[in-house]
């Protein structure tokens, strides 16, 4: 996390974070800065082999980096050795963070707007402009930043953070130590119409969202509400900026996704999954635990083995596109078909 602040020794570091450090523990270290970017009195990290060329360039003061690059490290100064250097960075930056950031002020910004009946524990922040509708729950420690809405009966667990400008709609409910950025909007109507003679009459989504612990969920992103059945983020889930989920969508835990996805109503995915950028996933299908799907790919039908998934098809009118995808389908069965013919030709 790039920015100056007040220094810090390396022995502090350690003793915060843990690792071995090999080097001048009295090293003052005033930024956390790339590797190409680093000076004499900043920290940088390296965590993939294909970057060990910037070992003999980089000016880092000191660098995090497993025991194989140790030796090579230690000959241009000081390292801290671990065995995941990027988990190491990931830490550092909380740490450096909580030490730069202005604390928070508890209590209620005189402008903001604060409904009958609200539960409002006393360590908690609502920053200017706020709206906490009637009866909404603000737990331990909860951030509410400034021109945010908390709708009527909402539950927003402790030491979860909205920033500025977040809708958290009615009956809404989020555990604790979630993080929603700027713009993100929670139980939003889902998109559902019944079609009428030629006109579109709009069905009442009467579900809600409900969101595990340890969420984070992107800027602009939009998580809707369920139709009859609630939308749901189990615990850790991920959420990267712009993305759509749907009504009645089931994200399972520690399930994370690039920005620009779109995940279609009532589609069901499992833990620990991985989605790439711009990925769409049709509605009404299953996704299992630990599948990684790769970025810009349509998931058009249910995944039920564990894995890594691709997939892009040119558009087409609907007829032909389902019989070349039927066809694109048994290709490789096809070119087996194909080279066992020919071996056979060859045979004399």
């Amino acid at each position: 996390m790039p920015g100056a602040t007040a220094p810090v020794r390396l022995a502090e570091i350690v003793q915060a974070l843990g690792g071995e450090l090999v080097g001048d523990a009295a090293l003052e270290i005033r930024r956390i800065a790339s590797l190409e970017a680093a000076d004499a009195h900043s920290i940088s990290f390296l965590a993939q082999a294909r970057l060990r060329a910037l070992l003999d360039t980089t000016q880092a003061g000191c660098l995090i980096v497993r025991a194989d690059l140790s030796e090579a490290a230690q000959a241009r100064g000081a390292v801290i050795v671990t065995a995941d250097p990027y988990l190491y960075y990931a830490r550092l930056s909380r740490w450096w963070a909580e030490r730069r950031r202005a604390a928070v002020k508890t209590g209620v910004h005189a402008s903001a707007v604060i409904g009958e009946g609200v539960r409002l524990h006393p360590t908690a922040s609502i920053g200017p402009q706020a709206v906490i509708d009637d009866g909404a729950f603000i737990g331990e420690g909860v951030i509410i930043g400034a021109h945010c809405h908390v709708g009527a009966a909402a539950v927003i667990g402790a030491h979860t953070r909205l920033a500025a400008h977040v809708v958290f709609a009615e009956a809404c409910r989020i555990g604790e130590r979630g993080m929603l950025q700027s713009g993100a909007v929670v139980g939003g109507d889902g998109f559902g119409f019944a079609p009428f003679e030629g006109r579109w009459e709009k069905i009442e989504q009467l579900g809600t969202v409900q969101i595990g612990d340890d969420v984070d969920i992107g800027a602009n992103t939009c998580v809707d509400r369920g139709a009859l059945d609630d939308t749901v983020l189990a615990n850790g889930v991920k959420l990267d900026n712009l993305i759509q989920i749907a009504h009645n969508v089931r994200i399972g835990e520690h399930t994370a996704m690039a920005a620009c996805v779109g995940v279609a109503g009532s589609a069901r995915i499992g833990a620990h999954c991985l989605i790439g950028g711009a990925a769409l996933i049709q509605g009404h299908i299953e996704i299992v635990d630990h599948v990684q799907v790769s970025a810009g790919s349509f998931v058009m039908h249910s995944l039920r083995q564990p894995g890594h998934y691709s997939g892009i098809f040119p558009i087409d009118t609907n007829a032909n596109w389902e019989k070349n995808a039927a066809t694109l389908r048994q290709l490789y069965t096809l070119r087996s078909r194909v080279r066992a013919l020919e071996q056979q030709n060859k045979t004399p």
